[in-house]
């Protein structure tokens, strides 16, 4: 079984247009995304090649793409983009994803609203097995 260890990307802020009122999908806001990935790194740390390790500056363009894409009603939904996005690649064997609305329409004095949603990649019989 491998070691898992982590890459961690937190407060990547991108504008979006999501949320249930119409104010909110004309105006938008922004909203902050932490990831937590969850793979082997021992091949990266031993190849010292970012070809064996997910490219965090990469990845962070292609979750702003998503929250800064097609809009969506919840930050539910939009997490779980966002987690679909991260498992594309093979390494990756989990991800927690927290999505953020610090702006969110809420008449009281508050401070965040976040989801976090774990996601971990489907494995196959053979890979169970082992």
């Amino acid at each position: 079984m491998d070691v898992l260890d982590e890459i961690v990307l937190t407060g990547l802020t991108v504008f979006g247009r999501h949320g249930v009122y119409d104010h909110e999908r004309e105006n938008g806001q922004e909203f902050t995304v932490d990831l937590r990935l969850r793979m082997p790194l021992s091949d990266a740390a031993a190849s010292d090649d970012v070809a064996d390790t997910v490219h965090y500056g990469e990845l962070a363009e292609k979750v702003a793409e998503v929250v800064a894409g097609e809009p969506v009603n919840l930050i539910e939904t939009l997490a779980e983009r966002i987690a679909d996005v991260t498992l594309t690649d093979p390494r990756v064997h989990d991800v927690t994803v927290t999505v953020h609305k610090p702006h969110a329409p809420i008449s009281l004095t508050f401070s965040d609203v976040a989801v976090t949603v774990h996601r971990a990649r489907q494995r196959s019989a053979e890979e169970a097995s082992r």
